[in-house]
């Protein structure tokens, strides 16, 4: 991986990273002591670098921290390379670590060990035993049922490929998220949600407590009652903001639907989705404060459909905007309910467990987006993989910079209000410095991050100065993570691991993450979720043996909790069922995910079926390409990898499109060479860059995934041109 191994570097090496020579020389001390004690073995330099020594610091340059990481796993080929270790210690206080002390000597017997040493045991267990796995963690988390289920899982219906869980269960999830629990701590004065607003940085940060966040909720779902009849879909187009998150819970609360719309969508795509979702009114504010610029929001709702918008302001208490006849002030939407007794406490409406709370939706880059319904078994899903995986305990400052529009907005509020965390808001850009100094302010303890977020930080410098040592796990998902940004990331806190997760909005989870028992590598998962299963198959749909080495898609296990059953406009057993195979009697569950299991077991994502590519007769990925292409050249910001067949026939042609860092200029000539030259050296040489575009920035979608459709149409387009010359 790096130009030298940890031996040969030596005190110029440390002084050109950055350090004075006094440091230097200390550093190049410690390190030699390191070696000394435990050897040349990749792994155990830098464990003892890194977790027993600490020798590298947040404020060190990142030149150093990429000099030792890369050098210490100098041609290292034994899988990804490791840089967090779980502690024995630590890992009996996790969430997952406690239930397998208290549980595993019972269901493992004599070969449970320890959490670190059985999880993958327990994991496999938790697969073919789901219904003891999932009554252990049920009883962990504070959900109220108003009539408990008559069983974990009931099989005996063949036409649900997954069968139905928790049948006969009656509840309504968002009263088990605003009520006291003695589960996890949480009482009336707890800390439900800490927030702040943009440009107000050097302010102290707003508080919530729990009391305080029920009166909210039930105060908005008496208005709603007044309003709506109960079943109606309502919208949610607006930013991520205490008040959102109070009327996600209240429309819940109130039985009604929510309808996710992500705020950055232009009108056509609001229309789409109040279509698709029947709609009958959307909540949305007079514009939206970002980046110190104000956006119109109510302008493109008005314009997307006539429904009755309710309107709040962005800024203050009065809206900038004239509304229409049939739309209401946020004030005067509150003041309906002026005439009740106690506006501020609302009965629950109770319903089964199957009942839909809210619609979210895929990215739809073509076509209608996919409408998926989430019922009160989705939250409990996703809060419970958080509470595992990402082990979220009360006392937890939880932070994500997302919208309700996407999946996760409410996998955001469930992971925190079920498991007893505080919920860490923003109203503003996560892009700028007033972020980096909200999480430091509020505490952060678990930081939520997608890859070109980390990617803008590092490259912006924007976060410098910062104290953000208090966050002790890092989230990651969305899109592919970048060795280097993650290695930047990771040591602003000493390390501390980043957990990847990779699932969907049909699934209300993951079905790959990390976790706190597992040693972690950047840009990798170390497991399956708890109680998921899947094969990677080859070409030909056969599933490669577990514990082998490989690339391919993959197949879910379709007994997973929480995932989709149906769809409101498309056929769902068709887009996730037809044509997959049967492995042990199950029909197999498409997701659509390329897969590579390392040596070692690990996995990395490797993009969707359709972005691979055939380039001299070997498959590839378009992921795979991009990692070794963002580190041949500084000058490089991102790149994206596709590839197509000439209009006349012939080989797939690779084309690599390039963002440069600002204010950088170099000749995509030179990035040609330097490209081919890395991938022929790291990937295979017989891979052949035919041409290399520098582009100001990549198409994305509204969820900031990278579009290589689009990039590869203009490619298409290139190789047609060419072939008319």
């Amino acid at each position: 991986m790096g130009k030298k191994s940890i031996s040969e570097v030596g005190l110029d090496d440390l002084v050109r990273a950055g350090l004075g020579e006094e440091e230097a020389k200390w550093l190049m001390g410690e390190v030699k002591a390191a070696i000394a004690k435990v050897g040349l073995d990749g792994k155990d330099v830098w464990r003892e670098i890194t977790a027993a020594r600490k020798l590298l610091k947040p404020t060190h340059p990142h030149g150093l921290h990429q000099l030792l990481y890369y050098s210490v796993y100098h041609n290292y080929d034994n899988g990804p390379p490791l840089y967090w270790f779980p502690s024995l210690k630590e890992s009996r206080r996790t969430n997952l670590g406690r239930i397998m002390e208290t549980h595993c000597p019972k269901l493992l017997g004599v070969s449970y060990k320890d959490p670190i040493s059985s999880f993958k045991e327990f994991q496999r267990f938790s697969v073919q035993h789901p219904e003891i796995y999932w009554s252990i963690v049920l009883k962990e988390l504070p959900i109220h049922f108003l009539e408990t289920p008559r069983c974990i899982l009931d099989t005996s219906d063949k036409s649900k490929h997954g069968g139905n869980w928790l049948p006969g269960s009656v509840l309504n999830i968002a009263e088990s998220c605003v009520r006291s629990s003695d589960y996890c701590n949480r009482q009336d004065d707890s800390v439900a949600i800490v927030w702040r607003a943009e440009g107000n940085d050097d302010k102290e940060v707003n508080c919530i407590t729990l009391k305080q966040l029920r009166e909210q909720v039930m105060m908005v779902a008496n208005a709603l009652d007044n309003m709506f009849s109960k079943g109606d879909a309502i919208a949610i187009d607006m930013p991520m903001t205490a008040t959102s998150v109070v009327i996600y819970l209240a429309i819940v609360l109130a039985g009604f639907v929510v309808v996710s719309i992500a705020d950055s969508f232009a009108a056509q795509e609001i229309a789409v989705r109040l279509r698709v979702s029947n709609a009958k009114a959307v909540f949305t504010q007079d514009s939206i404060v970002r980046g110190g610029r104000r956006f119109p929001l109510y302008s493109r709702v008005k314009e997307a459909a006539p429904l009755k918008a309710i309107v709040i302001p962005a800024i203050g208490e009065d809206l900038q905007v004239q509304l229409r006849n049939q739309d209401l002030s946020w004030k005067d939407f509150l003041a309906s309910v002026n005439h009740l007794p106690r506006p501020n406490y609302y009965f629950p409406v109770y319903l089964s467990i199957d009942s839909v709370t809210n619609i979210l939706f895929s990215s739809g880059t073509t076509g209608d987006p996919k409408a998926i319904p989430w019922t009160h078994l989705s939250p409990i899903r996703c809060a419970s993989d958080s509470w595992t995986h990402l082990d979220i305990q009360a006392g937890d400052v939880f932070c994500y910079p997302t919208n309700l529009g996407w999946v996760m907005g409410p996998v955001l509020i469930y992971s925190c209000f079920l498991a007893g965390a505080t919920l860490a808001l923003y109203h503003g850009s996560p892009l700028d410095h007033g972020f980096g100094k909200f999480v430091q302010n509020a505490g952060v303890t678990v930081l939520g991050t997608v890859p070109s977020l980390v990617k803008t930080w590092k490259s912006t410098g924007c976060m410098e100065g910062l104290d953000w040592t208090k966050i002790r796990t890092f989230a990651s998902t969305g899109e592919a993570s970048n060795v280097d940004d993650d290695l930047w990331l990771s040591s602003r806190v000493y390390y501390k691991p980043i957990i990847e997760c990779c699932g969907g909005t049909e699934l209300a989870s993951s079905y790959i993450m990390g976790n706190l028992l597992q040693p972690q590598a950047f840009g990798a998962f170390s497991s399956a979720t708890m109680s998921t299963g899947f094969v990677i198959l080859d070409e030909d749909g056969r599933p490669y043996p577990d514990d082998q080495a490989c690339v391919g898609e993959v197949g879910l296990f379709p007994t997973s909790m929480g995932a989709s059953d149906r769809l409101l406009n498309v056929d769902h057993e068709k887009v996730y069922f037809k044509g997959m195979p049967i492995y042990k009697d199950m029909q197999l569950r498409r997701h659509g995910d390329i897969l590579k299991r390392t040596v070692g077991g690990y996995i990395v994502v490797h993009g969707r079926a359709d972005d691979t590519m055939n380039l001299g007769g070997i498959k590839t990925s378009s992921i795979e390409i991009e990692r070794v292409c963002d580190r041949a050249d500084e000058s490089v910001l991102e790149t994206a990898a596709v590839s197509a067949a000439p209009p006349n026939g012939g080989p797939e042609q690779l084309a690599i499109f390039v963002v440069l860092k600002e204010g950088i200029i170099i000749s995509s000539d030179t990035l040609k060479k330097r490209f081919s030259r890395a991938i022929q050296s790291n990937l295979n040489p017989l891979f052949k860059v035919s041409s290399v575009k520098i582009v100001p920035m990549f198409p994305r979608t509204a969820s900031n995934k990278l579009l290589r459709r689009v990039l590869r149409d203009q490619w298409k387009q290139d190789l047609q041109r060419q072939s008319k010359l």
